[in-house]
């Protein structure tokens, strides 16, 4: 017994230095671009890449930060459509997975080739601009970030798998005692359903998160430019000042702080992401296993 104990304790100093190795492993990236974020730009060309800078300076967030205003702005902008978005694309999806997730639904195979049908093929670059300007009007509209990527076929179809694991007797029995179809969706199937429900909810808020495309093509108002279009408008600044000094016109490349800067805007956009994630951890790998197993 006294061995089988000692070979437990062993075993299990052996998986916690691994874990601590793992751990540090993953956390080494991120120290890195906070402490290099937090470097001068001499010391980066002089030195490198550090995890603990030899000499703490701003600089880069102060560069980001020069326009307060905007970078405020592109925060609330972000926040909301990501925001918006998450809980009706969710909701919207979880409507049409669950009667899809029914075996009694007459048409389910058909209609469930639809949507997957809609995975194979897009319309393109150019009818899609002609439909959301021309057609839809939502150009220069808070609603261009929100309504054209509501549903995404692939998170149906997971939603719809776990929907079917859900036992049917738990559906039979409200039946008997006289609910609703939309009595069983809110009250039972959605709450037995937060672990898929808060995976995907995650998905669709770092995807809206991290868009600068929309911006891009759809948006010239200033006030409703996203956080990423406006970070990335930062980037093409410094590439500017960068050409500009390979054409003679500025001395030193000390001047243009491109690496720090670079490694700022990631922590600026990856730090609300880091605050949300621990609200869905617990959910989040029950959710992305049970509802990929079935087919």
């Amino acid at each position: 017994m006294f061995n089988l104990k000692k070979r437990d304790l062993k075993l299990q100093i052996i998986l916690a230095v691994i874990f601590v190795i793992l751990c540090a492993l993953v956390l080494y990236p991120f120290l890195l671009v906070i402490g290099v974020s937090l470097s001068s730009e001499a010391d980066i060309i002089e030195s490198g890449y550090r995890v603990f800078p030899l000499n703490i300076d701003f600089s880069a967030y102060e560069y980001i930060f020069n326009n307060p205003e905007a970078i405020l702005s592109g925060f609330r902008v972000t926040t909301l459509f990501s925001t918006i978005t998450m809980v009706l694309s969710t909701f919207l999806m979880a409507m049409i997975a669950y009667p899809l997730a029914k075996k009694g639904l007459r048409g389910r195979k058909v209609l469930s080739f639809y949507i997957y049908f809609t995975m194979l093929f897009s319309g393109g670059l150019v009818p899609t601009y002609i439909l959301i300007t021309q057609y839809l009007k939502l150009g220069d509209s808070i609603w261009v970030y929100i309504l054209p990527g509501l549903i995404n076929p692939w998170y149906i179809f997971m939603m719809r798998t776990f929907f079917q694991g859900i036992p049917e007797e738990i559906a039979e029995s409200a039946l008997i005692d006289g609910a609703s179809e939309y009595t069983i969706f809110f009250r039972m199937i959605l709450p037995l359903s937060k672990p898929v429900l808060a995976t995907i909810a995650l998905f669709v808020f770092l995807m809206k998160w991290n868009d600068w495309y929309v911006s891009m093509l759809y948006i010239n108002d200033e006030k409703l430019i996203s956080l990423q279009y406006l970070l990335q408008r930062i980037m093409l600044n410094i590439a500017l000042l960068q050409e500009n000094m390979m054409n003679g016109q500025f001395v030193s490349l000390e001047d243009i702080p491109t690496e720090t800067v670079r490694m700022a805007m990631a922590v600026v956009v990856a730090g609300p992401a880091l605050l949300v994630f621990p609200f869905f951890q617990k959910y989040f790998v029950k959710g992305l296993t049970v509802g990929s197993v079935k087919g």
